[in-house]
């Protein structure tokens, strides 16, 4: 009989994940799952609230307390089920949905211990019905949604309606899923060669393995959703032949234009953009022994940035095989916006952290090489330490400059990681569709642009933000095309 593991203070099962020394040197991953007897134990601190406002704490609207009932039960097919009537992701939900700022957050045993692990136990749900060969989603005889509802194991009859969806992240996946429900033929528009966006390109394989990425993308296929890859909207057809071919178009591009500090140094070898670097690694699988993805493995690697794609560069760089990772954020610890499970994990990885400073100049040699072909390598960073001041719009407290406080560490590759802005490439060819001085797409409360036909929702509207918010965002934005079908 195995020993579950619990929080000596709350009683909340723990999960149990590879050593930190061990997963340091693979892309395997960090997190193993519950088993079935930690699951129901986990699901059994559940009191089931009459008015439970963790519901209200989920962008996509998921049954949490009827699914982690039949989990306690001792029926993960059931919860899956239970799931999958609202979210057609949950095993990448499981695994990536900031659970403890969300619905977590709002569980009432969070007030005087910690809350139910409502992610684990959505992870473990969808990852049981996989795991005995069930699927997903079951399309059914098109007679049990009559009222508009997108559960899981059905859809409408056909509304004779086409639906464009530009773009197969979050957003994109979960709104064409939802209209597949409701009976409209939609087609993505995904501009790689595989669909996923973030998820495919973005996090990497030790916290979202990508066969399970596959899997709920096949999944969201399996509604009869069609997937064009290699289509560059804006290159092979504009936003405006798109929209003059559909009924409705969502726009769900994400934001995948990197941010620059715009300081010295920035085109040296060895200067990455944290969407390049994981690009390389997660989509052109520039870790695999083999590979022809060309990757500049440092060996003093410097991240600059602190949210969650900082964490997954740096603890890429460091599977990679550098001997050391130094992420650079100009805030202190507490500011840190990375969820702290990922800086934990860091931390535990030996990745350093250079709090309260930020880059001034990086610093470059001439690499070996003939004077005619040497390229000029980072050897350094410049910093300069920072404090906090006064609050800025956001209300965090804003970094100052400590005059006289430069100081210089040793690097061989930079990942910036500051934030990223959508593609203007979008806005190539896409008349009346008005955007914002940050290049993000200007929408109503409808989530309607300023082109009659044409929603979005996701980063491309919001600016970088996480994958539950992108997918929050396509299940309003199917209601509401459906909506403006019926009435066109």
């Amino acid at each position: 009989m195995s020993i579950i593991k619990r929080s000596e203070r709350t009683g909340r099962v723990a999960m149990p994940e590879q050593p930190a020394k061990v997963r340091r040197n693979n892309f395997d991953e960090v997190a193993l799952g519950y088993t079935a007897a930690e699951a129901v134990a986990e699901a059994s601190r559940c009191i089931q609230c009459r008015v439970p406002r963790c519901v209200e704490g989920c962008p996509v609207n998921v049954n949490i307390p009827q699914f982690i009932k039949f989990i306690a039960g001792g029926n993960p097919e059931g919860a899956a089920e239970k799931l999958f009537e609202t979210n057609m992701l949950p095993s990448i939900c499981g695994r990536v949905c900031p659970q403890e700022t969300q619905c977590e957050e709002l569980c009432v045993l969070g007030k005087k211990g910690e809350p139910i692990a409502i992610g684990r136990l959505e992870r473990y749900a969808a990852d049981s019905m996989r795991s005995v060969g069930g699927r997903s989603c079951k399309i059914g005889d098109g007679t049990a949604m009559q009222t508009g509802e997108t559960g899981a194991g059905c859809t409408c009859p056909p509304t004779g309606k086409n639906v464009a969806v530009i773009g197969s992240g979050p957003a994109g996946l979960t709104a064409a899923a939802d209209l597949a429900k409701m009976g409209h033929k939609v087609t993505i528009f995904e501009s790689l060669h595989l669909p996923g966006g973030v998820l495919t390109y973005g996090i990497p394989s030790f916290r979202l393995p990508k066969d399970i990425v596959k899997a709920e993308i096949d999944d969201v296929l399996a509604l009869g959703v069609d997937l064009k890859t290699d289509y560059v909207i804006g290159r092979i057809k504009t936003l405006d032949e798109i929209a003059g071919e559909f009924d409705a178009v969502f726009l769900g591009t994400g934001a995948g234009l990197p941010n620059f500090m715009g300081i010295e140094g920035e085109n040296l070898n060895g200067v990455y953009s944290a969407n390049e670097f994981l690009t390389r690694v997660n989509l052109m699988k520039a870790y695999q022994d083999g590979s022809n993805t060309m990757i500049k493995k440092g060996k003093h690697v410097v991240v600059v940035g602190g949210g969650n794609v900082a964490m997954d560069a740096a603890r890429s760089a460091l599977r990679l095989g550098a001997d050391k990772v130094t992420v650079v954020y100009r805030r202190s610890d507490a500011e840190l916006p990375a969820r702290r499970e990922e800086i934990e994990h860091a931390k535990h990885e030996g990745i350093d952290f250079c709090l309260l400073a930020n880059p001034t100049k990086i610093i470059g040699e001439y690499g070996d090489g003939t004077p005619q072909n040497r390229r000029f390598d980072v050897k350094a960073v410049e910093c300069i330490r920072m404090e906090l001041g006064a609050p800025d719009a956001s209300g965090r407290r804003s970094p100052v400059p400590v005059s006289g406080s430069e100081f210089v560490m040793d690097a061989d590759v930079v990942i910036i990681a500051i934030g990223t802005s959508p593609n203007p490439l979008i806005y190539r060819g896409a008349s009346g569709v008005d955007q914002t001085k940050r290049g993000t797409v200007v929408v109503n409360d409808r989530l309607q642009t300023t082109k009659d036909n044409v929603f979005a929702g996701g980063d491309v509207v919001t600016g970088a933000a996480t994958v539950i918010s992108a997918m929050g965002a396509g299940k309003k934005a199917a209601k509401e095309i459906d909506e403006f079908l019926k009435n066109k």
